[in-house]
């Protein structure tokens, strides 16, 4: 990135349409649902479709349907158990129940022409974990559970199964719904779930829309009435569909539950238990989800019942190895002047800074924060659920592309954001879990590249202290011991624990040195002059307890050259409330999204 007349671009509404990626995709105002998350309906209250009844299926003569399309190559069936067990230890695939033996090359996995030859075009090398394991078991006809991290290939996973299986259907006749139904928490995860149903459903004649709050209604009814195999929604929205009577579930039999634990966390249960209701009993679900907690076990015991259930890496909450993770104790009215110098170190680099997510707890802030880093003259973009489609597309298309190289966020962005190129995850605000930090910190580091997340972590997230130290640990991570000393001070353990993992501290350097002289922590911010590099800085620049400083207390920002782009967030005011680190403080009591 060029010196800093680049960041002249500034933040406007500019352009951004990740979404168009179904060629039904419609996008214009919306019409707001309850909630201000836009969570397809989570935070309606559950009588909202009491006018939608459950089907008493028992009086419903049921058309047979196909549903095992596994062709077992030979040498896949053929391949010695030691050597089976050798790829799954390797990979860190556990599976429970009878599961045929993971398909280990594309040249084992039997696909139609029309699959392999988007394979090829998307260069492919060979099957993840996820896929090399949930291929065989779901064109078997298994309902299956699959315990994987974002990142990990679940989508193609799903959706390439989901393709035979329609493929192996009747034909769709005028008034029938879609055959699969993919359920997802976020818009933005749908329409990327869709972009793979695109590619790989053009070439097979599958047909695709997505429905989801904050696009319009009438060309979503369009679509669903024109008749498509596959539908993807968030289940506020299709109940609306549904109650409405402008689509029916009676030609589903292949189902898809994405993220589940997500959904569960936003409030959705009812609503998927009232979706489940409208499907026939004997269809086939595939149900994903980042964790196992036990909402996540009960739905699956529910409306599964036989399954196989694959597990890929620990059930224990674990971080990408890949994401080096500093954490920063502070106080709420000190975060805006830390982001201030934590961002002006970011940018004095000599390397460009790549794109960088900082995550915010309140809609609010994300405003705030994005005015304030746009008063710079850097490219900034903010999502939350306030904005509509056309302006979320806008902006995400605008980071994508890099004419905006910041995103500010709330949770809305922490799943199912798929981004290339995100170096720096930052939490602003500290989420309300561990599991939320992870999946946040999950924005870099993804596809075997790495990255970095810094965190500004408070008194009032203390009950999170210990499942963090749990995940740092795990991740081999230094831990501050000012964190340490939360941990021992608050005892309290937040619901989604990390596993305690390993105790040792190979990460290099000193982080987090306590500092006699202040009694704090330093944090993030202190490093001696071995370790400045791995940082990323200088290390005859001087790091200082006080900050990105130098020994005089100064800012790391002010004895750089204006011509470095660091020098773009030096050049505030003494008077701009972030610098003050007034704003930390002021954006403490912004409302909750």
């Amino acid at each position: 990135m060029s010196p800093p007349r680049s960041f002249n671009r500034g933040f406007g509404g500019g352009g951004v349409h990740a979404g168009r990626v179904d060629r039904h995709s419609r996008r214009s105002s919306p019409r707001r649902r309850t909630g201000g998350f836009n969570r397809g309906g989570a935070s309606s209250s559950n009588g909202e479709f009491s006018d939608l009844r459950g089907v008493n299926w028992s009086n419903v003569q049921l058309a047979p349907f196909e549903k095992k399309f596994y062709r077992e190559h030979p040498t896949t069936g053929n391949r010695p158990a030691q050597e089976v067990e050798r790829y799954r230890a390797q990979h860190e695939i556990t599976v429970r129940g009878e599961a045929p033996n993971p398909i280990q090359h594309f040249d084992e996995v039997c696909f139609p022409d029309y699959c392999m030859s988007e394979i090829r075009r998307q260069r492919y090398s060979e099957p993840t974990p996820i896929q090399a394991q949930a291929w065989p078991i779901a064109m078997s006809g298994h309902n299956l559970v699959g315990i994987a991290k974002t990142g990990s290939g679940k989508t193609l996973a799903f959706i390439l199964p989901a393709i035979l299986h329609i493929n192996g259907q009747q034909r769709l006749q005028r008034g029938d719904g879609p055959i699969a139904l993919v359920l997802a928490p976020t818009r933005e995860l749908a329409q990327q779930i869709q972009a793979v149903a695109n590619d790989f459903g053009s070439t097979a004649y599958v047909r695709n829309t997505c429905v989801f709050g904050g696009a319009p209604r009438s060309r979503q009814a369009n679509d669903l009435e024109r008749g498509v195999e596959i539908v993807i929604a968030t289940p506020g929205r299709l109940l609306d569909f549904l109650q409405a009577g402008a689509t029916n579930l009676r030609r589903c039999t292949y189902l898809v539950l994405d993220e589940a634990d997500r959904m569960l966390d936003m409030g959705f249960e009812q609503q998927i238990r009232k979706i489940l209701g409208q499907i026939r009993p004997d269809r086939q679900i595939l149900m994903w989800s980042a964790t196992w907690p036990k909402e996540v076990r009960q739905l699956a015991e529910d409306f599964l019942g036989s399954y196989i259930q694959i597990n890929i890496g620990s059930l224990e909450l674990s971080a990408n190895h890949n994401i080096r993770q500093y954490v920063e104790v502070c106080g709420e009215h000190e975060k805006g002047s830390k982001l201030k110098e934590l961002l002006s170190h970011i940018y004095d680099q000599p390397s460009a800074p790549g794109k960088i997510i900082i995550f915010v707890a309140t809609k609010k802030k994300v405003d705030e924060l994005a005015r304030f880093i746009n008063a710079f003259g850097v490219g900034v973009g903010s999502i939350h659920g306030d904005k509509s489609q056309v302006d979320r597309d806008s902006v995400l298309n605008d980071f994508r592309s890099g004419r905006a190289n910041i995103l500010v966020a709330t949770d809305v962005a922490a799943r199912g954001l798929d981004v290339d190129g995100i170096k720096y995850v930052i939490n602003f605000d500290f989420p309300q879990s561990s599991e939320d930090y992870v999946h946040r910190i999950g924005r870099t580091g993804r596809k075997h590249s790495t990255g970095t997340s810094y965190a500004f972590f408070t008194r009032k997230n203390a009950k999170c202290a210990r499942p963090l130290i749990d995940i740092l640990r795990e991740a081999n991570q230094n831990v501050n011991p000012e964190l340490e000393s939360l941990a021992r001070d608050s005892g309290g353990r937040d619901r989604h624990r990390g596993g305690r993992g390993s105790m040792r501290n190979n990460g290099g350097g000193s982080f987090g040195r306590y500092n006699h002289s202040s009694g704090r922590s330093s944090g993030f911010n202190s490093f001696n002059s071995n370790n400045a590099d791995r940082f990323g800085g200088r290390s005859s620049g001087g790091f200082s307890s006080s900050g990105f400083g130098n020994s005089s207390g100064r800012s790391f920002s002010s004895n750089v050259n204006s011509n470095n782009r660091g020098g773009a967030f030096s050049s505030a005011s003494t008077s701009s409330n972030f610098g003050s680190g007034h704003l930390g403080l002021s954006l403490s009591k912004s409302e909750h999204h």
